[in-house]
């Protein structure tokens, strides 16, 4: 050693690639046990020297991550090591640790006095190939505080994680479910891969006020659906996807609520594999489910609803199970709403039903109205009921704070705390729930 360390600034950061390298830690207690496990992740040999193990450092040894000689430190235990760790908590064994290492040209972390190692630990963020370490002079806790800082900004996109470099070769396709559209729905990972993109494909359902947040280098693809109104074939999205990644860039395909339920991700996915690129299925709060607890509904409840089928007003609806103890919520169905209620109301469940339709779920114009089979295609039409809407059939509706409470037709399932008055055309927009 050729002294204390004066202060932080005098520091080299480096990366070390340790897989399959022999490293020594000295020390059985808690300390130990996290720097071998921080070890074992990064690929080393570990070999831990100490008379006792905690459970941490036990756990470790019962699994066959590190070798475990229950013995005190003694001269040659760090033959052959590249990198040691000495964390026994005794100044004399750790000093002695360090002693060996230094006259072997050997770095050695000495956990009992950062001052006189020669090495430091820091603390370290990892989100896939993005690595952060921080060092803040010594003062572990200040440095963990900093690292959990960069992580969260990692997670919400919010520092810029773009690549600049492309990989030799095909990029990836991302297929993202974004969530019924508020932006504060998206998954941490898929919000961070948006932030990683270099195209984005957009629905037009999705949480579309990210895409203002992204660096002007980003392509932007819009392939938004109207009712009735397909601007870009699903055949020409899926050619983009391909397109875009056999480019080398990496593709975010943005879609509303889950690429699978009802999304045609799967057709996405399937596409892009035939191709030769690869796709990772990022799932998303699908709306099915999402956006009728934004009006306080549940689509199952304990002796209300049991189960749920989650559908199109496009299909043929009238074989779907059970009565009004088997919720149906139905996406894009507001064009056929009038059939479907029909179809529903003429099984089991009958034409008082209950069903309510939830308009712009989560966003600012936010609206539900609440009905009953025999009337909903009427009261939809005289507001004016457009889609984006999810709709509720089932006795869960009654459940809704914007049903008033008071009698309901006989339903077994519900007892009297849970009787409601359907209230017709009930207007709502961005209403807290309480």
């Amino acid at each position: 050693m050729t002294g204390a360390l004066p202060d932080d600034t005098t520091l080299y950061p480096l990366g070390l690639r340790l897989a399959g390298r022999a490293v020594t830690v000295v020390g059985g207690g808690p300390v130990a046990a996290r720097r071998a496990s921080g070890l074992v992740q990064a690929g080393a040999i570990v070999t831990v020297i100490s008379p006792e193990a905690g459970a941490e450092l036990r756990s470790l040894v019962q699994t066959g991550a590190v070798t475990w000689r229950a013995r005190a430190y003694a001269p040659g235990d760090l033959d052959g090591a590249w990198l040691a760790h000495t964390a026994t908590g005794i100044p004399e064994v750790d000093a002695q640790v360090a002693a060996d290492a230094d006259a072997a040209r050997l770095w050695c972390v000495a956990a009992s006095d950062h001052r006189s190692s020669a090495a430091w630990v820091p603390a370290v963020a990892r989100r896939d190939d993005v690595t952060v370490a921080v060092s803040a002079g010594g003062d572990p806790r200040r440095a963990m505080a900093l690292r959990d800082a960069i992580a969260t900004a990692l997670d919400a996109g919010s520092l810029p994680l773009r690549h600049h470099r492309r990989a030799e070769g095909p990029g990836t396709v991302h297929l993202v479910g974004g969530g019924p559209g508020d932006p504060g729905l998206i998954t941490v990972r898929g919000r961070r891969l948006l932030a990683e993109a270099d195209v984005v494909i957009a629905d037009r359902l999705g949480p579309r006020s990210l895409l203002g947040e992204l660096s002007a280098q980003v392509l932007v693809i819009d392939v938004g659906k109207l009712p009735g109104h397909h601007p870009v074939p699903q055949h020409e999205i899926n050619a983009l996807l391909v397109e875009h990644a056999l480019a080398g860039a990496r593709v975010v395909r943005l879609k509303g609520g889950d690429p699978f339920v009802l999304g045609r991700g799967g057709e996405e996915a399937e596409y892009c594999r035939r191709h030769g690129v690869t796709a990772e299925i990022v799932p998303g709060v699908t709306s099915a489910i999402s956006v009728p607890a934004a009006a306080g509904i549940p689509v199952t409840h304990r002796g209300v609803a049991n189960g749920f089928t989650v559908v199109t007003g496009h299909e043929q609806i009238a074989g779907l199970p059970g009565g009004g103890d088997h919720t149906v919520v139905l996406l894009m169905g507001v064009s056929a709403l009038a059939g479907s209620a029909g179809a529903l109301a003429a099984g089991s469940r009958g034409a008082g039903c209950p069903v309510a339709i939830i308009e712009d779920g989560y966003g600012p114009n936010q609206r539900v109205t609440i009905g009953t089979l025999d009337t909903i295609a009427a009261q939809a039409e005289a507001r004016g009921v457009r889609s984006p809407a999810v709709i509720v059939v089932g006795d869960v509706v009654t459940l809704s704070p914007y049903a008033e409470p008071g009698p309901l037709r006989a339903s077994p399932g519900l007892d009297a705390l849970a009787q409601h008055t359907l209230i017709p055309d009930t207007l709502a927009p961005r209403k807290a729930l309480t």
